[in-house]
């Protein structure tokens, strides 16, 4: 397993791939600095151009920007007090009293260097579990895959919060439009009403861009103002942080493994992972006096665990095809545009891919955080723009997008439909998630289900396996669903974590 881990090392340090590596991290920073953005929306945003691209540079550009979103999201988080995605929420309740009393630096040199030290954590736990499961995954089925697949259906009402209903609904209307097109199993065409253009099904980069691109331009120019109030200041004491860091080395890694353990289960979101840290660094200190008064461990806890939960995520993800998050199921679908098939097909046929990825996960976070370290007053500034300047940046480069990939009007038709489709379903409360998966995964349980009955006819049902993987899905869901609840009656015991952010993880 050393070797294949070394040529992943030199593969990514091809110059082209680097740079890739590169441009995902600003993309990444980029999106994590607009609140309610990002990292979904940021791999929303490059997904068409992922096309005729070389596959390794593509999955290290969206690996860059899933490595640097949570650290770049820190930045409202501590100067705004509102979150830059639902995975800072937590690091507001220290992070913005200390920059009201002038230590913004400060909270921001521990959330980084916090942050850096949780990603490679979660890269070198990917690492070690790889040649463990390996053998396990690749002795799967068809059934197999099957279960897995629902089992990533399943975890749809898990991602809907509070409204498991509406995200099963969600998910539902995923699987119908995941259904037009040409049938994986039989030689008919489904929902087309005659026009070729829906003979190859919904374009994916449509669905996604149209998703959640369109409504939060919408809502951001609809709001209106800079990004930030004026009077903000970093003040000093940026080194001082990075040693508040150092000196809490069993907090940063306790709270990483628990980034990394959580993330592994698919559909814990990010706002979970990072309330239960903080709730846990809170409850097991000795001195609790200055939480939500300015207190770095509360910065340190959530913001290690926020970043090692990409690695968490990820393992399901690579391991079983199975998305940790709505990001990687949006990951899965890039897989695809590269004619890679996720969960055990990638570790029998693209090992080196899978340690690229794990590369890609630990340098990202590490340039991430330097770049945001050297680079904070400038992006701090970036606060002040109003955004109605960056606005027409944005929307251009989602229609070029969208249209690039068939280059028929067809798709800037789409492109608005769906866009309308997901600014009703944010304005109703309904996650949107739960239908990208959905639409992803509704091709890949069609094919399963089908291969299995041609292969084992009904008898497949009772392997040992497959009972096991049903048995996984109940627990899985009913611990989700309790964890949910919890974390949302602390949500509504304490008003201070009611703070406005993204409801799709």
């Amino acid at each position: 397993m050393l070797e294949p881990l070394i040529d992943g090392l030199f593969i990514l340090l091809d110059p082209f791939r680097l740079m890739m590596l590169f441009a995902g991290v600003a993309i990444g920073i980029t999106v994590g600095i607009l609140p309610g953005l990002g990292g979904l929306m940021g791999m929303a945003l490059v997904l068409p151009f992922l096309f005729g691209m070389d596959p390794y540079a593509g999955i290290a550009m969206l690996i860059g920007i899933a490595a640097a979103v949570p650290s770049a999201d820190t930045f409202p988080s501590v100067l705004m007090g509102i979150p830059g995605s639902s995975g800072s929420q937590a690091t507001i309740m220290d992070g913005y009293p200390m920059a009201q009393k002038g230590e913004a630096a400060r909270a921001l040199g521990a959330a980084f260097s916090a942050s850096m030290i949780g990603g490679v954590i979660g890269a070198l736990a990917l690492t070690a579990l790889v040649p463990f499961a390996r053998p396990l995954v690749l002795a799967f089925g068809t059934p197999e895959l099957f279960m897995l697949t629902l089992l990533g259906l399943s975890m749809v009402g898990v991602l809907s919060g509070s409204k498991p209903l509406r995200g099963i609904l969600a998910a539902a209307v995923g699987v119908l439009i995941g259904t037009v097109g040409g049938a994986p199993v039989a030689p008919e065409y489904r929902f087309t009403y005659g026009e070729l253009y829906f003979y190859d099904g919904i374009s994916l980069v449509v669905l996604a861009l149209g998703l959640f691109a369109i409504p939060e331009i919408v809502d951001l120019l609809a709001r209106g103002g800079t990004i930030a109030k004026r009077g903000t200041r970093l003040g000093s004491g940026w080194l001082t942080g990075v040693r508040d860091t150092l000196s809490h080395k069993w907090l940063i890694f306790r709270h990483s493994m628990f980034g990394v353990l959580i993330g592994a289960i698919p559909g814990m979101g990010s706002s979970i992972i990072d309330w239960l840290n903080y709730g846990y660094v809170v409850q097991t200190s000795r001195d609790r006096s200055q939480f939500g008064k300015g207190d770095v461990r509360g910065v340190i806890a959530p913001e290690s665990a926020n970043n090692a939960r990409e690695g968490g995520v990820l393992m399901p993800t690579l391991l079983f095809g199975v998305p940790g998050s709505s990001a990687m199921a949006l990951f899965l679908g890039a897989l695809l545009i590269f004619g890679i098939q996720p969960g055990p097909a990638l570790l029998r046929d693209h090992l080196d891919l899978v340690f690229v990825i794990i590369w890609s996960l630990a340098l990202g976070n590490i340039f991430g955080t330097l770049i945001c370290l050297l680079l904070s007053r400038p992006i701090a500034a970036l606060t002040f723009v109003p955004f109605y300047y960056i606005a027409p940046v944005v929307l251009i480069i989602v229609v070029m997008g969208a249209f690039q990939e068939t280059r028929h009007w067809l798709d800037l038709v789409m492109l608005l439909a769906f866009g309308l489709l997901g600014w009703v379903m944010k304005r109703i409360g309904m996650p949107r998630p739960p239908l990208l998966i959905g639409f992803i995964l509704a091709n890949l349980a069609e094919r399963y289900l089908w291969m299995s009955y041609n292969l084992y006819d009904w008898d497949w049902i009772w392997r040992p396996m497959v009972l096991t993987i049903a048995g996984l899905i109940v627990v899985l869901v009913t611990a989700g669903i309790i964890l949910k609840r919890r974390q949302l009656a602390s949500t509504e015991a304490d008003p201070t974590h009611t703070r406005s952010a993204s409801r799709d993880e």
